[in-house]
């Protein structure tokens, strides 16, 4: 580009490029669903590039994230630095690497491409080698290694050039080598980290549709045709993740096994599972990827403080649904909400958690740290102050629900459903039923009444299982019971509860307890519905 060029004539050669690299990627498109990587040719021989071999043939669900990534890395006259962030496994690396070959094809980058391992290499040493070999530059020996490199960034071949930094785990030690503020130099980084920038692009799972299409491409789309209610949930399975999926994938196909036997297996050892993990005998589809699912995850892991990591723990022991802080805050055994915020603060800054106006953990995630919460030291405790969170948020749900209740109430429930499912043991005698029982008012609030049904007889039947036949909260079990068949007009199913609750109560708390008075109170309320009018009467009174 001409020095002498207006800022205008800058922006319209941008948008034509933008334009060019848009019809570049689509040319690329089968059925507009995956770009064919085995169309991109093999390397020019002689030409400075070090790019990694692809994962795979067909790569899905990212056209948009490739043409957004090289309208940032397409501004001219300054120096860039694009980068892609997002969770281990996320498929960051293999975005870089096609981003890569692509540009390559098109001689995008004629000074060279200078790929950099930077979680495991030295990349000033690594920027010298390729120097050397790949521009047969020889910068002095007797220089430190920072001269070293400057001196290789001064004399690099002519022309833009795409410097691709992958993996960053900390930005301060590879600030010194990075090339100088020039418009030939554009610099791409992956990394887990969220690093401070104006336009990160940050990369999600993919959508069903491309996780379907992903695994159609390894294990066959015939397979996934005649499974494919299988199919469907076994990527829900993986949280529509592309390195679980390509190591599923890969795992099938060389099996020969059915996706319904492989999700049997899954839900059987989760990622424990062979297929999960990079096969410790050498094998020819695994030759490509370097680590299993909770390898990737392990990485990320390994960089937290331990009261980041005991964080991540608990969190990991809600349900799969976005999370209210302010229960995290009433979880967290009475730790100061500030430190709280910092160490979430650290799991968002390494995408281990998922921010928004609440917080979740992916699936996959969530299973590693339920793993890792087993191993605590104070793992019960931790199910405990959960339990006693949710009991008290639980207790707060109002017999007669408003509109109001229900949207309050709402972002709890299946928090309140996870406790009373997996934790009940942690549940004290006196919070013991509040979960069961709440989920049972709030379905039956909604008209939801065979939810609610089975809330009530669970919350009967772990009254009874801890307490035996005679306990006061068999007795509420048994009133809530009623009160939902009398809800539903089946007063002849209701009857006999309410009798058995008011027997209890008597029993158990003498003839004047306000209990005792509710359930006379009840059964009036029958009569009433039956227009018995008398009965009601005598009970009212």
């Amino acid at each position: 580009m001409p020095k002498d060029m207006s800022a205008e004539d800058k922006s319209r050669n941008i948008n034509i490029n933008a334009g060019n690299y848009n019809e570049l990627i689509k040319g690329h498109y089968i059925n507009g669903d995956y770009i064919q990587i085995n169309n991109v040719p093999p390397p020019i021989t002689g030409f400075p590039q070090n790019i990694p071999r692809s994962n795979t043939d067909k790569f899905v669900g990212r056209s948009n994230d490739l043409i957004r990534l090289h309208q940032q890395l397409l501004r001219q006259g300054e120096a860039t630095i694009a980068h892609i962030e997002g969770m281990g496994g996320i498929g960051k690396t293999e975005l870089a690497i096609v981003y890569s070959l692509i540009s390559l094809k098109h001689n995008n980058y004629p000074g060279g491409i200078c790929w950099l391992r930077c979680r495991e290499e030295n990349i000033g040493l690594k920027i010298v080698e390729f120097a050397r070999t790949k521009l047969n530059l020889n910068p002095p020996e007797d220089l430190e290694l920072p001269a070293r490199v400057d001196w290789c960034w001064q004399r690099w071949k002519e022309g833009d050039a795409l410097i691709v930094l992958d993996d960053v785990t900390d930005y301060k030690n590879i600030e010194p080598y990075l090339p100088p503020q020039s418009s030939q130099f554009k610099i791409l980084i992956t990394t887990r980290l969220k690093l401070e920038s104006s336009n990160p692009l940050y990369l999600d799972v993919l959508s069903e549709k491309e996780a379907l299409e992903l695994l159609s491409e390894l294990v066959g789309s015939e397979k996934v045709n005649q499974e494919l209610a299988t199919a469907e949930e076994l990527c829900q399975r993986l949280g529509y993740l592309p390195l679980a999926l390509q190591l599923v994938g890969r795992y099938v196909k060389e099996r020969r096994i059915s996706l319904s036997e492989e999700l049997r297996r899954l839900e059987k050892k989760g990622l424990a599972h062979p297929s999960m993990e990079i096969p410790k005998k050498k094998s020819t589809w695994a030759v490509d990827i370097k680590r299993g699912v909770a390898a990737a995850f392990e990485l990320s892991w390994e960089e937290l403080t331990e009261p980041a990591q005991e964080l991540g723990c608990l969190l990991s022991l809600f349900a799969l649904a976005p999370i209210p802080w302010s229960l995290v805050e009433s979880s967290a055994g009475g730790q100061d909400p500030e430190e709280l915020e910092d160490l979430r603060i650290e799991l968002e800054r390494l995408h281990l958690l998922q921010a928004g106006d609440n917080y979740q953990l992916h699936q996959l995630i969530q299973e590693f740290c339920r793993d890792k919460q087993k191993r605590l030291a104070n793992a019960e405790e931790q199910k405990v102050n959960l339990c006693n969170a949710v009991a008290e948020i639980a207790i707060e749900i109002p017999q007669d629900l408003t509109l109001e209740d229900i949207n309050y109430f709402s972002p709890f429930i299946s928090h309140i459903a996870e406790t009373a499912i997996f934790y009940k043991n942690s549940l004290n005698d006196k919070n013991l039923i509040f979960p069961f029982t709440s989920l049972g008012k709030f379905y039956r609030g909604q008209g939801a009444y065979e939810k609610s049904l089975a809330w009530f007889e669970q919350s009967l039947s772990v009254a009874k299982e801890r307490f035996g036949e005679l306990h006061p909260y068999v007795a509420t079990s048994l009133n809530d019971l009623a009160t939902l068949h009398h809800h539903q007009g089946r007063y002849h199913k209701a009857k006999p509860f309410y009798l058995h609750a008011l027997q209890l109560r008597k029993k158990l708390l003498g003839e004047s307890h306000p209990d005792v008075a509710t359930s006379i109170h009840n059964l009036a309320l029958i009569y009433y519905s039956q227009r018995r009018y008398e009965k009601a009467e005598s009970l009212h009174l």
